[in-house]
This record gives structure tokens, C-alpha cells and sequence, in this order.
């Protein structure tokens, strides 16, 4: 089946979490398929460096630093648009891997406003404008952690549980609307960012999250399926799509070569 091609209407797409890993390769997808691609992160060195880059290569990209945990700024980029064709909510993370015993209550409440809280302002501000374009699609990126839980691992679990409902039920909330929700729900990637910060800059335990495992995901395997599910027509919806790589069999269960 052909990609569909974005009608005038449905050409803008806003991305969150731009500024690196599956956000940053999710804005080159989108622009190469024919979108006006808004990259949206705090770092606005990195998303302004990356337009850079998408503008040279002829496609139309805008960068606009943005905190998606701060309601008042995004309901002020919201006032942007008069349409938007796409939203990616990618902005979110992962912090720690303490046992709930002795998690920190901060980066739990850290976790839930980036991956839950900022999806829903960003969702909330642009609904209107998704359906003002007739043909508009929400897209969460979630992860299989919104699925199924592993040791060390409840804080974040935690969060994309409620990312993972909060696509859901939209869903059922939004139906006869001309707006499609999907989640896409990775498994292992390895992207230059996520497990060091999880662990706090430690390069060590970053680097054994991923020990042994021939190809984890990369951001731009993700990123070729977020692109993928939104190109296809109107009337086919993506409610869910998990993916992982061919070594993960689930959250707890991995091949790792010696």
C-alpha cells in the first residue's frame, strides 16, 4: 500500500522531543514524507541545528523551544496554528531504576509530568487544531513499559502506564471526530541519550543495559514506524504498535550474546 501523501490541510506536524534520539530521527521521516515538520524541545540549540540541517536538505522546518510540562508556554505555541495535521508526543524519559522500596519520589513526579503531564497539554492545546484540519492524527510514543512492568523499573512503568491509557482512551472519547490516535510502543533502543540519563550520566550502566544484545532498536527504526503509521490512509488507524528488537522476547526476557 502507498504512503498517503499529506493533503494542504494536514501538512504541518509537530514533534515534541526533538532535539535528539527517536524525536530528532522522527522530524527527518516526517519532513522526507512531505510534512511542514514544528520541532519542539528545550534544548534549542539542538532543534535549531537540526532545522538547519532539514532546510538545507529543501524541506520546510520550523524549531521552537518549548517545555511541555509548562501549560502557559504551550498553550502559547498552540496559538501558532490555525491547523496541524500531525502531533508527535515524544517528549518524555526515564530516570533511575531503584526498587520501589527506595525510588525518589522526585523523579517519579519528574517522569509523570514529562511522559503523562506533557502529553496531555500538548494534546489538549493542539486537539482543536487537528480536527479544524479534517484528517489529523495524534501519535504517543509510549514504550512496552506501558504494557508490562520489570524490577527496577516501577516509576517509569508507572508513567507510561498513564501515557499508554491516555491514548486509549482519547480514542474511544474522540471516535466520529476526523482525528486518529496511535501509540507506537518500543522496546530496547538505543539512542545516545536515554540510558544515560536514566542513570544519571553513568556511561557504565548505560552501556550495560544493552551488553551483549547484537542490534537493539535504533531511534531511526522507531521513528521509520511512527513515520510508516501516519502516512497511511485516513480511515486506517495504528491504535498499537509494539515493536522490539528480534533478541527481546519481553521487558524481562532478552538474548545477550557472549
Amino acid at each position: 500500500m502507498a504512503p498517503a501523501v499529506p493533503s494542504a490541510a494536514s501538512r504541518i506536524a509537530v514533534v515534541t522531543g526533538a532535539s535528539s534520539g527517536i524525536g530528532a530521527a522522527t522530524a527527518r521521516g516526517l519532513a522526507a514524507a512531505g510534512y511542514r515538520v514544528v520541532l519542539t524541545a528545550r534544548r534549542k540549540d539542538r532543534i535549531e541545528a537540526l532545522a538547519e540541517e532539514l532546510t538545507e536538505a529543501g524541506h520546510e522546518v520550523t524549531a521552537y523551544q518549548l517545555d511541555v510540562t509548562d501549560r502557559a508556554a504551550v498553550d502559547e505555541f498552540a496559538t501558532a496554528f490555525r491547523t496541524v495535521g500531525v502531533l508527535v508526543n515524544n517528549a518524555g524519559g526515564a530516570l533511575g531504576a531503584d526498587p520501589v522500596a527506595t525510588g525518589d519520589p522526585a523523579h517519579w513526579r519528574t517522569m509523570y509530568e514529562t511522559n503523562v503531564i506533557g502529553t496531555l497539554n500538548v494534546t489538549q492545546a493542539l486537539l482543536p487544531k487537528l480536527e479544524a484540519s479534517g484528517d489529523g492524527t495524534v501519535v504517543v510514543v509510549s514504550s512496552t513499559a506501558g504494557l508490562g512492568t520489570y524490577e527496577g523499573g516501577a516509576g517509569y512503568v508507572a508513567a507510561k502506564h498513564g501515557e499508554h491509557v491516555l491514548a486509549e482512551t482519547l480514542r474511544l472519547e474522540i471516535v466520529g471526530r476526523p482525528v486518529r490516535v496511535i501509540e507506537i510502543a518500543p522496546g530496547m533502543v538505543k539512542t545516545d541519550e536515554f540510558a544515560l540519563t536514566r542513570f544519571g550520566g553513568d556511561a557504565a550502566k548505560a552501556a550495560k543495559v544493552y551488553e551483549g544484545v547484537a542490534e537493539p532498536l535504533t531511534a531511526a527504526d522507531v521513528a521509520d514506524t511512527i513515520t510508516w503509521a501516519v502516512t497511511r490512509p485516513s480511515h486506517v488507524n495504528v491504535d498499537l504498535l509494539v515493536l522490539r528488537p528480534r533478541a527481546q522476547a519481553s521487558n524481562t526476557k532478552v538474548h545477550r550474546e557472549r
